[in-house]
């Protein structure tokens, strides 16, 4: 759990001058989409899991909450944030290899998405989507957490 707000709090600032929406892929217990409120407070945050289970405290708004498949969801908004997420939290699958057809499943879905120089946080490595591996931030064991960074023009 501190590798991931480590490597959130260092997307956050990444993203400061990067306009668009959060995106934070998997709700779970509401934890990290707790966390991106405390981080990102003038960001609309936009979350997407197959269920919700959180409390309700640590759950969107219907407006915000998106249920379903993530390739389903991720493809029905796609005109609708085309090159306007600044940030994607990834927390889908086990983090393990066998999530690699999700994550390529992923990248063509979310490559029209990310605004120029957007960053993608995950649990998973998007080995050939394209993007820029970033460093992680001190302390962050290698292969735990992943960061990448759109390119900074379209």
């Amino acid at each position: 759990m501190q590798a991931q707000r480590d490597c959130l709090n260092a997307a956050a600032d990444l993203v400061a001058e990067v306009p668009g929406v959060v995106f934070d892929l998997g709700l779970g217990n509401g934890r990290t989409f707790d966390h991106l409120r405390e981080i990102l407070p003038d960001r609309e945050i936009f979350v997407f899991d197959r269920a919700v289970n959180a409390n309700p405290k640590s759950t969107p708004d219907a407006d915000h909450m998106i249920v379903g498949e993530a390739t389903d969801s991720l493809a029905a908004v796609a005109d609708r944030f085309a090159g306007g997420v600044a940030l994607v939290h990834s927390d889908l699958g086990t983090g393990t290899a066998e999530d690699a057809p999700l994550t390529a499943a992923l990248i063509p879905l979310l490559a029209p998405l990310l605004a120029p120089g957007a960053v993608l946080v995950a649990n998973n490595p998007f080995p050939d989507a394209g993007w820029e591996t970033l460093p992680l931030p001190d302390g962050v064991p290698a292969e735990r957490y992943f960061m990448y960074r759109a390119a900074s023009t379209a």
